[in-house]
């Protein structure tokens, strides 16, 4: 016989612990984080329990891209004018839009432009049918949805039936397991500022303020932030969204990731003087 069939598995340790069924959520938290003292799990397990727990508390207006940030193709666009803008914005997925952001037509995913051709191209054919949720839909719900369907974006309506923003799988999954990397993200050992084709900059938002001073010329003050994605929060005096743009003395922010806790990467240009 296997030793270690005889050995207690995680659900059977945390069940001996839990020898009483919890009065309400908060003595259930308050059971795993004694269940986490005790070595029965780590802390990353310990906060992915606890975001599976909360999600359900969470709407999809508290995590979705609002309207104004959303990045959104016109139906008449050209390929080439579609293949530079998903270069520029690196998703993978696109509200289409007839006359404005009321207008969603359908979602355009950017491997589909692999295989267009210039010559019979029509987005339309291209499209994926849209789904549409109201901003007070629960995290927990969507996330089934989205398992069920197989999509990974929708977007989200206010009462009157107009566009107020989209949401992600990707945006519902970080409430749970935390941040989510993605092609924004950098090596450990890489430096926190590198220059891409264009001659903009990714930035690393732990990147320290005087280290960004040196590399840019800048002369950001380190009293209220020591890092730049503090900078950019003291600027807005709030978290910044994904996709928003902040300009500060001559450079240009644009926050490419971000979620409902902190900021982790920004794009930095410098603004082309006033004609």
């Amino acid at each position: 016989m296997d030793p270690s069939s005889s050995r207690p598995t995680f659900l059977e340790r945390l069940s001996a612990l839990l020898t009483r069924e919890p009065e309400d959520r908060e003595e259930l938290i308050e059971l795993l984080h004694a269940a986490y003292e005790r070595n029965l799990f780590d802390a990353d397990a310990l906060s992915i329990i606890e975001g599976a727990i909360t999600v359900a508390d969470i709407q999809v207006r508290d995590v979705m891209v609002p309207r104004a940030q959303m990045d959104v193709i016109h139906c008449n666009s050209s390929i080439d004018d579609l293949i530079a803008f998903s270069l520029e914005t690196a998703h993978s997925r696109f509200p289409v839009v007839g006359e404005g952001k009321d207008d969603v037509m359908g979602i355009l995913l950017a491997k589909d432009l692999l295989r267009a051709r210039a010559d019979s191209f029509d987005l339309r054919d291209m499209l994926r049918p849209a789904v549409f949720i109201p901003e007070s839909k629960r995290l927990n719900v969507l996330l089934r949805e989205f398992r069920v369907s197989r999509n990974h974006m929708a977007i989200v309506v206010d009462e009157y039936g107009g566009v107020a923003g989209l949401v992600t799988i990707e945006d519902v999954l970080e409430q749970i397991v935390g941040d989510i990397e993605d092609e924004y993200d950098f090596d450990e050992d890489a430096d926190n500022i590198l220059p891409d084709q264009s001659g903009r900059h990714r930035v690393k938002a732990t990147t320290a303020v005087t280290d960004f001073n040196e590399a840019f010329g800048t002369s950001y003050d380190t009293e209220h932030a020591d890092t730049v994605g503090g900078l950019v929060i003291h600027h807005l005096g709030r978290l910044p969204k994904r996709g928003e743009v902040i300009l500060m003395d001559g450079l240009r922010f644009q926050v490419l990731r971000a979620d409902s806790r902190r900021v982790h990467t920004l794009l930095v240009d410098r603004q082309p003087p006033a004609k």
